[in-house]
């Protein structure tokens, strides 16, 4: 009789605990490609000289976890700052020409406020694009082709 109610325990317990974690799921975050749409442009200048600056945002900035933009002191650092984020974004135009990039962007959100500047005159060009360079993990995110015009 003690026997059996042990069994009967054990396979309660196995069940409640099969039960319990059949729920849970260790499966990896997808992480999507950016949609990176123009905002607009504005005038502005440097160093006396006068600059056209390309406003986007990346409309599903809320995809992408917070700890892609932790600080990442192991990594290699971006110029001076030793505590650049461990995810960086780098702008090129439609034939793979770097027009600029953000090394320390600290959460998600900042995919809001990210840009490109040529000098006024110069012709942009017609299509541009981000990726996200994951140097933790050495994964690439790259965007859509966005307009310079809107």
């Amino acid at each position: 009789m003690y026997l059996r109610k042990t069994i009967h325990l054990l396979l309660a317990s196995l069940i409640f605990l099969v039960g319990s974690t059949a729920g849970s799921s260790t499966a990896p975050v997808v992480i999507p490609n950016p949609v990176l749409v123009l905002q607009g442009q504005e005038p502005y200048t440097a160093n006396r000289k006068q600059f056209i600056r390309y406003n986007y945002f990346v409309e599903n900035f809320d995809a992408f976890p917070k700890e892609l933009f932790a600080a990442a002191p192991s990594l290699p650092p971006c110029g001076t700052n030793t505590k650049a984020s461990r995810t960086w974004v780098d702008f090129y135009d439609s034939s793979g020409k770097r027009l600029n990039g953000f090394c320390a962007l600290g959460k998600p959100n900042d995919l809001n406020q990210i840009w490109f500047a040529l000098e006024e005159g110069v012709i942009p060009p017609s299509y541009v694009y981000i990726e996200l360079n994951d140097r933790q993990t050495n994964t690439k995110y790259k965007s859509n082709l966005a307009d310079t015009t809107l």
